[in-house]
């Protein structure tokens, strides 16, 4: 028999919750309408302090809870939607949903980077579904393309700008020419970054959701701590000027590869070509480039995070978790298999690279760079002599280089930090072609 109504239970308060309770609530008749009955918030599990947002005054107090066990024990939640962020207690409640034969959605990319793999299989245990598309891209469809609409295609790569803060700040810094930290004042005055932008702008927030992208692009389970993460506050106001200089922009890249034998997996900050569609993309907008055998490049753009476009993908998940609750369906989920594939160690990557570097102002320096690079098997694509301080007798030179190998890169870095002409490694950024 039919459910004639599906239950929601929705744990915290806070911008995505209050988002995906308003759109419950004001669009119950457009919902019920697309589902075929009607989708019922019956509890809200809050902290006390959520009881005093300005979301929770508008809404039924009889909706709230600070009880756990009150929240779960209520038989009518088909649904739970955690939106509280970080790994625990979040962990805990999705466990617990899942284990009790319940849908759960979740926007937590934290959670999903680190126990997807656990969660998907409690969920298959329990004949439940896990529902995580908010977690990448906030309101841009990802999760539901990648295991539906590009199951017939090998990925070969996917190339992400995925963190609206750093791409905010690094937006700045391009068309501005300020530096790192008046960029990052400006992103945390309009409320882009955190007081703490940690998560961001050393990567981690990117790391968690590469790991994800990952997962279902090569069905192969990996964890964040196996990706290489960089972070952007060594990015300096005339690497950009450099960068645009020799055809590139910047931006912080998240970028997963696949090969016969093995996956690269790394987020750091890159150089791109100016005309390719990763480096238009600006401000906090995120976007998303897949490297198929049959669709070719495919780019998924639009806002990464916010209330509304987050709460899109939540409520889309509802929606999707609903109609297989009315359909006695089970889960509508595509899993495939995992397999076992070797993350290769980022020592082994091979690419180019842009150094700059503070150098004494004297004749033989470019050719002792030069042998140092040499003797690791590393060529000079081009070296350019930028500002040069009289005073000090220095110079500030560019080098670009072919492709080489990353431990072979670092050694090198090594001896030149080292070697009497030159002051000062400035800067290092990978290019990706």
């Amino acid at each position: 028999m039919k459910k004639q109504s599906i239950g929601v239970g929705l744990i915290g308060l806070g911008v995505v919750a209050g988002g995906v309770a308003r759109v419950l609530l004001s669009k119950k008749d457009a919902l019920a309408e697309r589902i075929g009955c009607p989708v019922v918030l019956r509890k809200v599990k809050v902290l006390p302090s959520d009881l005093e947002r300005p979301q929770a005054k508008e809404m039924d107090p009889r909706l709230f809870t600070t009880d756990t066990d009150e929240f779960f024990n209520q038989p009518d939640i088909d649904i739970v939607v955690e939106a509280i962020g970080g790994e625990n207690p979040a962990l805990q409640f999705l466990q617990r949903a899942l284990s009790t034969g319940r849908h759960a959605v979740t926007s937590n990319k934290e959670v999903i980077a680190k126990h997807g793999a656990e969660l998907r299989a409690l969920a298959e245990q329990n004949g439940a579904g896990l529902h995580f598309e908010a977690s990448v891209g906030g309101g841009i469809p990802l999760i539901a393309p990648f295991q539906r609409d590009l199951v017939a295609n090998r990925i070969n790569g996917v190339y992400a700008i995925i963190n609206g803060t750093t791409n905010y700040i690094l937006t700045r810094m391009a068309k501005e020419g300020v530096d790192f930290a008046a960029a990052l004042k400006k992103a945390q005055e309009l409320g882009y970054a955190e007081a703490n932008p940690r998560d961001d702008i050393e990567g981690i927030d990117s790391t968690n959701k590469l790991t994800i992208l990952a997962w279902l692009a090569f069905s192969c389970r990996i964890h964040p701590r196996d990706i290489y993460r960089e972070g952007i506050s060594r990015l300096a106001a005339r690497d950009f000027v450099y960068a645009r200089e020799l055809g590139y922009a910047i931006k912080l890249l998240a970028i997963a590869k696949q090969n016969e034998k093995s996956i690269e997996a790394r987020v750091h900050p890159v150089l791109i070509p100016e005309d390719s569609l990763l480096a238009e993309v600006d401000g906090v907008y995120n976007a998303i480039l897949v490297d198929g055998d049959l669709v070719g490049k495919v780019l998924f753009y639009g806002e990464g995070a916010g209330a509304r476009p987050t709460s899109s993908a939540v409520v889309a998940d509802i929606v999707s978790a609903a109609h297989d609750i009315r359909l006695g369906a089970g889960s509508g989920m595509r899993w495939g298999g995992e397999a076992e594939k070797v993350i290769k160690p980022m020592s082994e990557i091979e690419t180019r690279y842009y150094m700059r570097l503070n150098v004494a102002d004297r004749p033989g320096v470019l050719a002792q760079i030069a042998k140092t690079l040499g003797d690791h098997l590393i060529s000079i694509s081009s070296a350019i002599q930028k500002e040069t301080d009289e005073q000090e007798q220095t110079a500030e030179l560019v080098i670009m280089t072919h492709p080489a190998k990353e431990s072979a890169m670092q050694q090198a870095l090594g001896e030149m930090a080292h070697m009497d002409a030159v002051k000062e490694v400035s800067n290092f950024i990978r290019v990706e072609d």
